[in-house]
């Protein structure tokens, strides 16, 4: 009896041990993917701040359940929620939305992999953090930032007039724009609404907006 009440101790001991290692680890590389590639452009501690909170609920939801089944289906059933809640609102912007993708997957991972080998688990780990970081820091990829304005010279908006629109623009804002997109019209007060997209002078600042143009 005394054995077996041993044995037990020694279980719960490693899985103990298991647990707090793998959540250490888990937590190092989602925070080094939001704290190094992340916040750094976007400035954003809202998200970086949910990022993690969610990081860790996800890790330790599913680390805990006993049955792989369960867990592989949980894992699934996060992706399908998160998913819709994409494609129903626009609160959130698609790059905010793929980061919190690449959290979720690396917590799952980090969770079920209790039969992999520590070297094939950082090896992963790593290489999610690297294709974070090539894209992220790649030069080919120009960084693009959105704001969504209320323009009064309704009259420029025409097709034909739209070179005269993107320099108003341009003078007004004092931004370098790339594209224009025509929203909502407000006819009565000669108002129309305007998403500009723009390259940013100072790459480190995220100036992406979550308005809904209309």
């Amino acid at each position: 009896m005394e054995e077996l009440e041993f044995m037990e101790s020694q279980v719960m001991n490693a899985d103990f041990w298991q647990l707090l290692i793998r959540f250490v680890f888990n937590a190092v590389v989602t925070g080094a993917i939001v704290g190094f590639l992340y916040y750094p452009k976007c400035r954003r501690r809202d998200y970086s701040f949910t990022f993690m909170l969610i990081s860790i609920s996800i890790f330790m939801m599913i680390f805990l359940l006993g049955s792989v089944k369960v867990k592989i289906g949980f894992a699934l059933g996060l992706f399908a929620i998160f998913g819709i809640i994409r494609y129903r609102t626009e609160q959130m912007p698609v790059r905010e939305m793929t980061y919190l993708f690449v959290i979720i997957a690396l917590s799952v991972i980090n969770a079920l992999s209790v039969t992999f080998s520590w070297a094939e688990l950082v090896a992963t780990n790593m290489l999610f953090f690297f294709s974070v970081m090539v894209t992220e820091w790649s030069r080919w990829l120009r960084h693009v930032s959105t704001k969504t304005i209320k323009y009064d010279r309704i009259e420029l908006i025409t097709p034909e007039r739209r070179a005269e629109l993107m320099e108003d623009l341009t003078k007004r804002t004092g931004l370098s724009i790339l594209k224009v997109e025509v929203g909502d019209l407000d006819l009565l007060k000669d108002m129309a609404i305007l998403r500009i997209s723009y390259e940013p002078e100072n790459h480190d600042v995220n100036t992406t907006d979550g308005a809904i143009i209309k």
